[in-house]
């Protein structure tokens, strides 16, 4: 049964793989998709790393233990 579902994933991603690399509409599609995916990931990063600036930096009992 593994075997079969990792042949099925496998053939997929090469069926997938051959489409992409065959159609130009396919293509534009997946590099705009790529595009707007790295763009929503930047987002997020900036949005915790901001989230994480406002914390006050609270300490932990290893940190306390080591002054």
């Amino acid at each position: 049964m593994e075997k079969l579902f990792c042949f099925g994933l496998a053939l997929g991603m090469v069926g997938g793989a051959l489409i992409v690399a065959n159609s130009y509409k396919v293509r534009c599609l997946v590099k705009k998709s790529q595009a707007e995916m790295m763009q929503k990931f930047d987002e997020m990063m900036d949005e915790k790393l901001k989230s994480d600036e406002r914390k006050p930096a609270e300490e932990t009992p290893e940190k306390k233990g080591k002054k």
